[in-house]
């Protein structure tokens, strides 16, 4: 009874097969169909290899969301040189609520202005690759990739010891703000605080000595990371004028970074410049300096690097290899029965299918081979 009910088993399943088996006997071969066969395996593994590469690759994904964190506090990275000695020019930040933060943790160096040939050299280098940011914007998610990876971006130092006068001053440090709106402002003389506001003294500053032209090395809000270029990093403003200004105003946009090797709470930010003489006369007013004026968007914005699961990758091998096989399956049926057409081979009542044409040719072959029977009715000799 087991075998019984095995075999009536097994004959079920084989009443299900989906896949008959056709015998090789009546199978044909051709050129043509080998041609395409080649050509259809040749372009399944191309395909297969470029998917796999796409599936080894990475991309960059944006979610945004409100940003709901108001009580810590914003890291301000700064790293100016101001063409002025640092006893006559003070950097102080003031916010929204008229709370001044003081250049405690800020540092006033002497330097010169100029740049040695290798600096120059990291300059442009810099300035090319903002350009190209500006125009490409897929290569921020490059960069993202391979942080901790690329070269540091800050100024290399000087190669030789010059003996030029130190006719400059670098502004460099941290400091921490509070999430709001603000202004950070480099001009000349030192910065007080009073109860009445804050002001620079600038009373013992000669007028000629007012020069403004600054490069920004390096400013960016946040936790800094090795390989991120931020907007402003290269800038370099001349002037030949005592009485100019320099606006920046910045946009700063909270940014959670996670990607499979680093994760990061960062900012990005963009930037308008502005520029103006300061001429009273001609109600051009304002105070000569440099102002950075900030403020943080209310949304926040997490980058997070994704991978294509391996389900995904599969089901995606199979479209491609599948797809392949019956499109080329259906082209080499076309094509045949176009070369039939054009060969003039199509003509009603004379075309059949070849397969009718093989079988008639197969009973006309067994009808030679037949020894024909004698009629009863025809005398025997």
């Amino acid at each position: 009874m087991r075998r019984l009910s095995r075999k009536k088993a097994l004959s079920l399943v084989r009443e299900l097969d989906a896949f008959p088996k056709v015998s090789e006997s009546y199978v044909e071969t051709s050129a043509s169909g080998g041609t395409v066969s080649l050509i259809a395996f040749s372009a399944m593994a191309l395909l297969a290899i470029l998917e796999f590469f796409v599936y080894r690759d990475t991309w960059m994904k944006y979610e945004y969301a409100v940003d709901k964190d108001f009580s810590s506090k914003l890291r301000i990275n700064i790293d100016i040189t101001v063409a002025m000695k640092c006893q006559h020019v003070g950097a102080d930040i003031l916010d929204l609520a008229e709370t001044m933060i003081t250049s405690s943790g800020l540092q006033y160096e002497p330097v010169i202005f100029e740049l040695t040939p290798q600096q120059r050299l990291w300059q442009r280098t810099l300035l090319l690759i903002q350009s190209r940011l500006r125009e490409e914007h897929a290569l921020q998610e490059v960069l993202y990739k391979t942080l901790l990876k690329g070269a540091p971006t800050a100024l290399p130092p000087r190669e030789d010891t010059s003996m030029e006068p130190l006719n400059a001053c670098r502004i460099h440090g941290h400091v921490y703000v509070n999430k709001v709106a603000g202004n950070l402002h480099i001009t000349v003389g030192k910065p007080i605080h009073h109860p009445q506001g804050h002001a620079h003294i600038a009373a013992f500053v000669s007028h000629e000595t007012y020069n403004f032209s600054h490069r920004i090395d390096h400013l960016s809000f946040g936790e800094e990371i090795p390989g991120i270029i931020n907007p402003l990093d290269s800038t370099e403003k001349i002037t030949y004028n005592n009485n100019q200004m320099f606006q920046y105003f910045i946009t700063v946009v909270p940014t959670r970074l996670n990607t499979y090797k680093i994760s990061a709470d960062t900012h990005q930010f963009s930037v308008t410049e502005r520029e103006r003489v300061i001429n009273h006369a001609a109600g051009s007013h304002g105070v000569s300096g440099i102002f950075v004026k900030y403020d943080t968007s209310s949304l926040m914005v997490t980058v997070s690097e994704q991978h294509m699961p391996l389900w995904q990758f599969l089901v995606r091998l199979c479209g491609i290899i599948g797809g392949i096989f019956s499109t080329t399956g259906m082209l080499h049926g076309l094509v045949g029965f176009c070369v039939d057409v054009i060969c003039c081979r199509f003509k009603l009542g004379v075309y059949r299918l070849r397969e009718d044409v093989q079988l008639h040719n197969q009973m006309n072959n067994l009808n030679h081979h037949q020894i024909p029977l004698l009629d009863d009715h025809v005398p025997r000799e």
